[in-house]
């Protein structure tokens, strides 16, 4: 039987945590540049492209990312699209994390006075221009601690991903446990690892949210 140490443990679900924090990198970043087009058609006005928008998150906050997860791992596969557990995994987490997103920043646009659309609207400067000129700039300081907050939720969620085949952290923890028996030691480390990569983030977005209360 394979010697396993307390370090072996500890290394092999420290290998793990690497794609786990890649998969929340991957899933935050591209989330993010899908939740920009989302914002800009959520905004522009345009009623047809605004439902859409409300439709998709809906149907992303309103069902489980466990069934996203499945249905895009294994539903695609009745149509011929194989897709490998890294791709299911990061297409998953962006759609999903999208849909959070957007919603996170519309609250922030809005919150931006109606006075600073109507003096961007007299000097001439069309719906882009306002957006990247003058509305954007104001809602990034609001939006910066609530997109730093959900962060930690991207990072929980990747968690799922274990569930069609990808190795991160909660898998290799599961293999490691079939292999050692040893669950308390094994899903204690699990815990660990996630809580030493959510709780700075935590910690910041709380310090971001009360300096900009005390700006505000």
């Amino acid at each position: 039987m394979a010697d396993f140490s307390f370090w072996v443990i500890f290394s092999n679900l420290l290998l793990a945590a690497r794609w786990t924090v890649l998969l929340s990198l991957i899933a935050f970043i591209s989330g993010g540049l899908v939740g920009v087009v989302l914002l800009f058609l959520r905004t522009s006005g345009v009623k047809a492209l605004a439902w859409f928008v409300r439709i998709y998150v809906e149907v992303f906050q309103g069902t489980p990312l466990l069934m996203q997860l499945f249905l895009l791992f294994f539903g695609v596969a009745l149509f011929g699209i194989e897709l490998s557990p890294w791709a299911a995994a990061a297409l998953a987490l962006t759609l999903w994390t999208s849909a959070f997103l957007v919603e996170i920043w519309r609250g922030c646009v809005e919150s931006v006075p109606k006075g600073q659309w109507e003096a961007s609207s007299s000097l001439a400067l069309n719906y882009v221009e306002q957006m990247r000129y003058v509305i954007l700039p104001q809602a990034l300081r609001i939006a910066v601690a609530p997109t730093v907050g959900f962060s930690v939720q991207v990072i929980k969620g990747t968690a799922l991903a274990s569930i069609i085949g990808f190795v991160e952290v909660t898998k290799a923890g599961t293999m490691l446990n079939n292999a050692t028996f040893r669950p308390f030691l094994v899903y204690s480390l699990v815990a660990l690892i996630y809580f030493a990569l959510c709780f700075p983030l935590s910690m910041l977005a709380k310090k971001l949210e009360g300096r900009l209360n005390v700006a505000r």
